[in-house]
């Protein structure tokens, strides 16, 4: 219990961290279009796919304990299914599926985090759904399950970009299970651009787990060899690591049970149990995806923010060089035209005083002229040559910060390009400093707070008075 008050309180505090600190930034500035903490402030999510035989409906039955999916050797299933816990249903005895929706409730909802899977339109919308179960399993966590990946299919077969969406899915995802049967060991073209692609893309390596499944379809130790040989040597070329990823085993204990020859089954039964308590430790899962979430965030909006700054100096230095060299001009031009006056006769006669404001007078006058009708013109020809050399506004010197800029480069461009200096350095400053605490003092406490975590057991005395792992920054 005191552990999972304080994993409670710490998630609290990450996300208003990001909800009073980041949010409005990132709003303000076009990083997001919907509010960051909109896709971390649900529960854990466990997204599972596969190739559409790769047995995840089964898997997912069995680990709920009711046939909630709809399950098949051919594909049964085209839809985005959002399983999640029905408190309300608590303590009924039948496990079920209690509720449903369609994709518009789940897209318009915010207590959920897809608000801004609005832009795949309403085919996709049409294959979204939501099902509530009164299921223990699903106390801490929710599951995703996704339409079965194929061969040879195209946006227009399905109306929208399958990929872009399991790439937004597994944003949201703490836990990423792709599972793969035996006949098809990882040979599904959709699957091979998700691993190659989209997941490199959209998510952490250390959040995927790979699951090779119904090997109780296996007749014998040897074959389940071979199977699982093809399939390492196949996900080595499609994720293009030269490590083997681990691959967890699997199968239904309903099938096994009907087969007297697999004896070897009995020899794995502890790879099903393990990959069952990886699952459920979603919820710490879930911690370290907050955490890094904060650190990326934080560090792309500190970076694009310390850019916006170094433009504005540099503008501001160039103003400052302008007026001075304007004003020496003017103030030479000045000079010089009266003492010519002088020189000529026109002048003649006029005391000190008045050459004095008569030469001061004119320089204003031609500084006011140069201010006006030249200052824009050498502005924006100053704009284009920072534009130019537009990396050059921050130090690169690391890759940390070269992967920092190039999340936000486009951004700074394209706001720069509307703005060019027409902004409040003031201002940007004191959103600087507000993020860039965040990226530092912030993202600081809150891994001193996760290995405080790794500290704290479930067998901790009940007599120990709960505290929120406050810090000066996270309060």
């Amino acid at each position: 219990m005191y552990r999972d008050n304080y994993i409670h309180s710490l998630q609290t505090e990450l996300i208003e961290m990001v909800e009073q600190k980041l949010s409005p930034v990132a709003i303000k500035y076009k990083y997001v279009e919907v509010p960051l903490e909109a896709s971390i402030k649900w529960r854990p999510v466990v997204l599972i796919l596969g190739n559409y035989s790769s047995g995840k409906s089964t898997l997912i039955n069995e680990y709920i304990g009711a046939d909630v999916q709809d399950t098949g050797q051919a594909p049964t299933d085209d839809s985005f299914t959002v399983i999640t816990y029905d408190e309300r249903a608590e303590g009924e005895k039948e496990i079920r599926v209690t509720e449903e929706h369609d994709g518009r409730y789940l897209l318009n909802d915010p207590a959920y985090p897809f608000e801004k899977m609005k832009k795949y339109g309403r085919r996709f919308a049409s294959h979204f759904r939501l099902k509530k179960v009164n299921a223990p399993f699903l106390k801490e966590l929710a599951i995703i399950d996704t339409p079965g990946m194929l061969d040879s299919v195209t946006e227009r077969d399905r109306g929208y970009n399958y990929q872009e969406v399991i790439g937004d899915l597994a944003k949201i995802a703490d836990l990423i299970l792709v599972l793969f049967d035996p006949h098809k060991a990882g040979t599904v073209q959709e699957t091979y651009v998700a691993l190659r692609e989209t997941l490199p893309a959209s998510t952490f390596e250390e959040r995927i787990l790979f699951v090779l499944n119904r090997i109780d379809e296996c007749e014998s130790m040897t074959d389940l060899l071979q199977v699982y040989g093809t399939l390492c040597w196949n996900l080595s070329q499609m994720t293009g690591r030269k490590d083997i990823p681990q691959i967890h085993l699997t199968y239904s204990s309903g099938a096994a049970q009907l087969s007297e020859k697999l004896d070897y089954l009995k020899y794995l039964q502890n790879q099903r149990e393990e990959l069952r308590r990886t699952i459920l430790r979603a919820p710490d899962y879930r911690l370290d995806h907050l955490a890094t979430f904060v650190e990326n965030h934080s560090d792309h909006l500190d970076h694009f923010l310390e850019a916006l700054l170094s433009y504005k100096k540099k503008m501001l230095g160039f103003d400052i060089k302008f007026n001075l060299s304007g004003l020496g001009i003017s103030l030479i031009l000045g000079s010089s035209t009266v003492f010519v006056l002088m020189l000529a006769g026109v002048l003649g006669g006029m005391p000190l005083e008045m050459l004095l404001i008569a030469s001061a007078s004119l320089a204003g006058i031609l500084f006011a002229l140069t201010a006006t009708a030249f200052r824009r013109f050498f502005k924006n020809r100053f704009h284009k040559k920072l534009m130019a050399r537009f990396d050059d506004l921050t130090p690169l010197d690391n890759q940390r910060r070269r992967d920092n800029w190039a999340a936000v480069r486009s951004l700074c461009r394209d706001y720069l390009d509307r703005q060019k200096w027409r902004y409040s350095i003031g201002r940007v400053n004191r959103e600087y400093e507000q993020v860039h605490r965040v990226a530092t003092e912030g993202v600081k406490d809150i891994r001193e707070a996760l290995a405080e975590l790794s500290d704290i057991h479930e067998d901790r005395a009940d007599h120990l008075s709960f505290a929120a792992p406050r810090s000066d920054y996270m309060g």
